[in-house]
């Protein structure tokens, strides 16, 4: 590498710098120290293939700046290259990312692109990590996000997701990152995010390789592993809880035989609580306490006695520990082999009973398990008198009054707020009740559950009500929360023309909004000699949902589809 000062005009950007693109990079920063001073610190650059002509390689941004200073002056400086040899594009292309990375100011998808083109370029893992004093796990990490799709890459690289989010979505399959897509495209806030994309992903049962008390690598089992090389899950969970019920089965026995009086098991529905236990050792009665969690985690507790135990130790009096010393008639082993053979014949026994199974879902739905979790929509707004309209309008009330009857019907207390995990009971509970009720009578709480869980603002909502044919005209009426939330003068303007006709909207289309709200009010309540007009509903509230202008509504309106309604009104 030689140094040259090189005239200004024979030079260009190189693609192979990080910074190539149509669009110049803002030098705002740097133009003050060039008008001063000039470009003190070499470009990097290498011959293009013209007579005395050169691309930038590193430091396009200098380059941007000199170029700036120079029309503003009327002359230009030749400024201070390092030339390259020619023709290694890799060499290039490090050159120009060991600057810009240097500098901490590439994002790390920018990063990706550029690392992407070393490894084409031949280039190892250990040689880019070697060249950027990166660790290699820094680089892989780097270079898993070529596996996601160039969409997610973007919403990344814009600080729209997370790197958590990132982090869980390489464990997805193409397929899966589109679905995920189209979650985040319908409702970016109620899209599964960070840990909760984990449970999306894999149905809520994903089991990390570390909390395997076997050799997983002997087990031969399959594992998926994030891209990033952080975590590692289990791809089969029935395989792992197999493996690792007969591995804590090998370990309670052991314990038994090195003469702990007891091995007492914690499922994953309960706790061990260690408050509510002392210490002791194992020649005072103490024992194993196994805290197994349906993450897959499993704690030993060693050498514990209960509270009330503990005191009686502490009075010097013995605890009875032949009781606790009899084995229960099924090991863990047994115990999950009876478990899973019960559930199979059960559930083949529902695949015929639609009607209990139905009632054994809405029990479900209403009370949640380990497997099921259901949310009730919160119907929230920042807006007081919004909350107001909404609490006092026809159609909730008639929601709040079939609830109550479901609430009557369930058992529950009329004072409820939700059907839907609104209750203490069981789902063994409820399902028997439920088994009590005719189907008409079950089928009068679905429609409430649903209710409680349709969510506001989803696609669901636009499908159901234009199925089902429903007309707010029916028992809505334009209240002052509504016209407090018209601000559009174009929108007023349209409505106007919507009550009183194209000829008044015209003449009072300059008028303000306060004058413009008062002569739609004035046309809906028959009030100050304007014809009233009945069942007037917005577009943005009928079934299907509509829109004034091309803008569109609360939903995308096809322009086409606007200038029809434009025409119908």
């Amino acid at each position: 590498m030689k140094l040259e000062f090189i005239d200004l005009g024979k030079l260009s950007i190189s693609k192979a710098n990080m910074r190539y693109a149509k669009k110049l990079p803002d030098v705002s920063d740097l133009l003050p120290t060039v008008r001063k001073r000039g470009v003190l610190v070499p470009l990097i650059v290498r011959a293009n293939g013209e007579e005395g002509e050169h691309e930038i390689v590193a430091g396009a941004r200098r380059y941007t700046a000199a170029l700036i200073v120079a029309a503003e002056r009327g002359e230009a400086e030749p400024l201070p290259c390092a030339i390259l040899e020619e023709s290694d594009d890799a060499a290039a292309l490090e050159a120009s990312l060991i600057e810009n990375v240097a500098r901490r100011d590439a994002d790390e998808v920018t990063q990706w692109a550029s690392f992407a083109r070393l490894v084409r370029e031949g280039r190892s893992i250990a040689e880019i990590s070697e060249t950027f004093g990166l660790p290699e796990l820094g680089v892989k990490r780097i270079l898993a996000l070529g596996n996601l799709l160039p969409r997610i890459r973007s919403l990344y690289q814009n600080d729209d997701i997370r790197y958590g989010t990132v982090q869980q979505l390489t464990l997805a399959t193409k397929s899966q990152q589109r679905a995920w897509l189209a979650l985040y495209d319908e409702n970016p806030d109620r899209c599964p995010t960070g840990l909760s994309l984990k449970a999306w992903l894999f149905g809520g049962g994903a089991i990390k390789a570390e909390h395997a008390l076997f050799d997983v690598e002997a087990s031969g089992f399959a594992i998926i592993a994030d891209l990033f090389g952080d975590d590692r899950y289990f791809a089969d969970s029935d395989a792992f809880w197999a493996r690792q019920n007969a591995e804590i089965d090998t370990r309670r026995e052991t314990y038994l035989d090195e003469g702990w009086s007891d091995v007492v098991t914690f499922g994953p529905s309960e706790r061990f609580h260690a408050y509510e236990y002392r210490k002791a050792t194992k020649r005072k009665g103490g024992r194993i306490y196994v805290d197994i969690r349906d993450s897959g985690e499993v704690v030993f507790h060693e050498g514990y006695v209960t509270s009330k135990e503990a005191a009686r130790l502490d009075k010097g009096e013995a605890i009875d520990t032949k009781a606790k010393l009899q084995r229960p008639e099924l090991t863990s082993r047994m115990q999950t082999y009876v478990d899973l053979h019960r559930h199979a014949a059960v559930r083949a026994a529902l695949a015929g009973k639609a009607d209990v199974a139905l009632r054994l879902m809405v029990a479900h739905a209403i009370c949640g398990s380990p497997l099921w979790s259901v949310k009730t929509e919160p119907q929230s707004a920042k807006d007081e008198d919004v909350r107001e309209s909404v609490e006092t309008s026809a159609a909730e009330t008639v929601f709040d009054a079939k609830r109550r009857a479901v609430l009557a019907l369930l058992g529950f207390s009329p004072e409820e707020a939700c059907v839907t995990g609104g209750a203490d009971t069981g789902i063994a509970a409820l399902f028997m009740r439920l088994v009590d009720l005719p189907m008409r009578a079950v089928m009068d709480v679905v429609a409430i559950v649903m209710g409680e869980t349709l969510a506001s603002g989803s696609k669901s909502v636009e499908v159901v009500g234009t199925h089902l044919g429903v007309d707010l005209a029916k028992g809505w009426s334009a209240d002052d929360a509504f016209f407090e939330g018209l601000r559009d003068k174009e929108i007023l303007t349209a409505i106007v023309a919507e009550v009183a006709g194209s000829h008044v909207a015209a003449a009072n289309a300059k008028e303000k909004g306060a004058t413009l709200k008062a002569i739609i009010r004035d046309h809906l309540d028959g009030t100050a000699g304007r014809q009233k007009v009945e069942e007037w509903v917005p577009r943005w509230m009928r079934f299907p949902q509509a829109a004034y202008t091309a803008r569109g509504g609360a939903v995308e309106a096809a322009p086409e589809a606007v200038e029809a309604e434009r025409l119908a009104a």
